[in-house]
């Protein structure tokens, strides 16, 4: 039988590790993955859209490991008392076909998607960064301020929302665990002294959340909200003016922030920087964009890390999903009369 790492294995997992250390463990992983870039077999995520969200299923493979992750996104599911993203993945052994892992998703994306985040800053922020503006303060948001802190050492948050609440929910969160939290009422005001943005808005809509004369020279942008077609947060211009980087440039042309962009726009991937193939930051005044839509990648790495820190504990369980007769080739035995059910 496959192992089970459920919502509650996985929140204890994260208590008790800590999320500094569970995040820190994930940029290694993403890391070491994204340098054997060349050994996957990677394709665009499947997606299914309607007027209400999307449901998409995001597979790849190593050759020794295969994993697929199914998500969805639907941005009114707030207002219903429901997540705007909820997630599980499986990870499976290639030789026999056979799944090793089922695993929650929902908590484990939002911490690949902050750790992916983090990583790509430390390629492409400026040296001693300091300050880290939140355009967006929903279900994302902490992750991506952990992560930034503990890749990066930020602890000043200027933070934006609609929301006034939602401003509120970070601060009462992350102001214990020592961060200094600014509510910032515009966009303007939040920008102030920022060396790292993360846009993280929800809605789906071709959106300009940051304008040109909005970025400040050297400014890094972690633009983490655009990952459909029609969905976008930042004003082209930004674009064409900037270094941008992406995980998997195929899919970011269909859903990032450059599906504005002639199809020919040159962006780097991320793995290209981390192998040397490529420059990250070349100076202080760059302004450097990473264009993240999320990658199967990313959860590929996130279901090997949590495997691995969970074996051998009571975190995980068991899940009895493979038909298993005495006979291999005889699967009509189990629904006889003469075998009792499971």
């Amino acid at each position: 039988m496959p192992h089970l790492l459920d919502v509650p294995g996985t929140v204890r997992w994260i208590r008790r590790d800590g999320l500094d250390t569970v995040l820190a463990g994930l940029v290694r992983y993403l890391e070491s993955d994204l340098l054997r870039w060349e050994e996957f077999e990677k394709v665009p995520r499947l997606a299914s859209h309607t007027p209400h969200g999307v449901i998409e299923l995001m597979p790849i493979t190593d050759r020794e490991l295969y994993s697929f992750k199914y998500v969805n996104g639907h941005p009114h599911n707030p207002a219903r008392g429901l997540q705007t993203v909820t997630a599980f993945g499986v990870l499976a052994d290639v030789d026999n076909g056979y799944p090793i892992l089922f695993a929650e998703m929902t908590l484990l994306t939002a911490l690949r998607t902050a750790a992916m985040s983090a990583l790509a800053a430390r390629e492409l922020a400026r040296p001693g960064a300091r300050v880290h503006a939140l355009i967006g303060a929903g279900s994302q948001a902490e992750f991506q301020a952990l992560a930034m802190r503990t890749v990066l050492g930020i602890e000043e948050l200027r933070v934006m929302d609609l929301d006034a609440a939602a401003v509120e929910k970070v601060r009462r969160n992350l102001e214990p665990l020592g961060f200094r939290v600014h509510a910032a009422a515009t966009v303007e005001e939040a920008l102030e002294g920022a060396d790292v943005v993360t846009t993280c808005t929800a809605d789906k809509a071709r959106a300009a959340v940051l304008h040109r004369e909005q970025v400040r020279p050297g400014m890094h942008l972690n633009a983490i909200g655009g990952d459909c077609p029609g969905k976008t947060e930042l004003d082209p211009a930004i674009l064409e003016d900037a270094r941008v980087v992406v995980e998997y440039a195929p899919q970011t042309r269909i859903e990032g922030e450059i599906q504005q962009l002639p199809e020919d726009f040159e962006v780097t991937e991320l793995w290209r920087i981390l192998a040397g193939d490529a420059s990250g930051r070349t100076s202080d005044q760059e302004v450097t964009v990473l264009d993240s839509v999320g990658f199967a990648l990313g959860d590929f790495s996130a279901l090997r890390c949590a495997l691995d820190a969970t074996s051998g504990t009571d975190l995980l369980g068991w899940i009895d999903m493979i038909a298993d007769p005495d006979d291999p080739k005889d699967l009509f035995s189990l629904v006889t009369e003469r075998r009792p059910a499971p």
